[in-house]
Formats: C-alpha cells, structure tokens, sequence
C-alpha cells in the first residue's frame, strides 16, 4: 500500500525509518507518496479560498473566482512534487561530502517522508484563519525538521554526529529551495498569472 509508512513517522518515527530503510520500495512507489500527499493542501486550498474564504484580519472574506483558484491549485500541487523531487537531488548530492552514497530512490524517500506533516498542515485550511494556519504549520514545519535529523543516520547509514551537520545543510537548503520557489511565485503574479478576487 502507497501510505503504509504514514502512521508509523507519527507514531513511532524512528522505527519506521528502519522499516523504510529495511525494505525500500522502488523509485515510482516514493513518487507516488509525493503525488499522492500533495493532493491535501491543493485540494483544500481549493476548497478555501474559492469556498470558504480566507480571514486576515478583521477585515472581509478574502475569495477567489473558481478558476483562479483552481489554476493556483494546480500551480501549488506542481510546486510542491517539484520542490521535494528537488529537495532529493539536493540530499543526494550532499552525501558525497559526507561520505555516504545513496541510491536516489532512498534520497526520494528521505525527502518524501520528511515533507508529508508539511502537506498535512494542508488539512489546517478547511478553518481559514491566518494566525491558525500559521500555528499548524510551525507544528508541521518542526515536525518535519524532527524527522529529517531522525532519519539520516537510519537512511544514510552515516553516524549521528555526522549526520547533524548533514541535515543542518539539507534545512539550510530547504529554506533556499523555498524562497525560490515563493520568488518564482512573485515572477508569476507580476506577469499577470496572479489570483483573481470574487466580489
């Protein structure tokens, strides 16, 4: 099954990651994982902001039109597969300072179960308020960077000091990874490709 890992890295993460590390899947059952969590936040996102509303404030629902919301959605689930696939390239190509080698599978795998409480914080949208999303995803963003310095040692098979260091670098080009991806968002908005309100 596609998401037999997904109680595990909540329940007992570390274990999992030897589980997952134990019998590792194929490359396409790791995308599948991806594609498939990436549907919460887009779908929700959906949902609220063409639904719902957002709240900022004290101001009024913010609401956009369905097909703007939709194309945002699409634009979001792209960004997001296309984010951890980087995110794998990135910590594969960061093991061989460490001295480790990977397959890529196992770099995908790394990525892909570290972002799933990310894509999770998206169930946080069906109650729009600002500073609630932003609570849920610290909790979710934390969450995260737990399993990433939890799993490197078991995935990476390198030892613990080390591979502190490792996943410092990963978090460090994560967030890099992230502002590229929020300033290829800006581009897009500037070019005309922004949201459009429904009144």
């Amino acid at each position: 099954m596609i998401l037999n890992h997904l109680w595990g890295i909540y329940t007992h993460p570390k274990e999992e990651w030897q589980t997952i590390d134990t019998r590792h899947e194929n490359y396409l059952y790791a995308f599948s994982h991806i594609a498939i969590i990436a549907l919460i936040p887009a779908i929700v996102g959906y949902y609220s902001a063409a639904h719902l509303g957002w709240s900022i404030g004290a101001g009024e629902l913010i609401r956009l039109t369905q097909q703007s919301a939709l194309l945002m959605s699409l634009a979001m689930y792209f960004g997001l597969v296309t984010g951890v696939v980087a995110l794998a390239v990135l910590i594969n190509e960061l093991a061989k300072a460490f001295d480790a080698s990977p397959t890529y599978t196992q770099s995908l795998e790394l990525a892909a179960y570290t972002a799933t409480p990310l894509f999770m914080v998206g169930f946080a949208g069906l109650y729009p308020e600002l500073w609630f999303i932003m609570t849920i995803g610290l909790v979710g963003l934390s969450y995260s960077v737990y399993l990433l310095y939890s799993g490197v040692p078991i995935m990476l098979h390198i030892p613990e000091e080390k591979g502190f260091i490792y996943s410092s670098s990963v978090v460090t080009c994560g967030l890099v990874l992230l502002v590229i991806l929020m300033a290829g968002s800006v581009i897009l908005w500037s070019m005309g490709l922004g949201p459009i309100y429904s009144h």
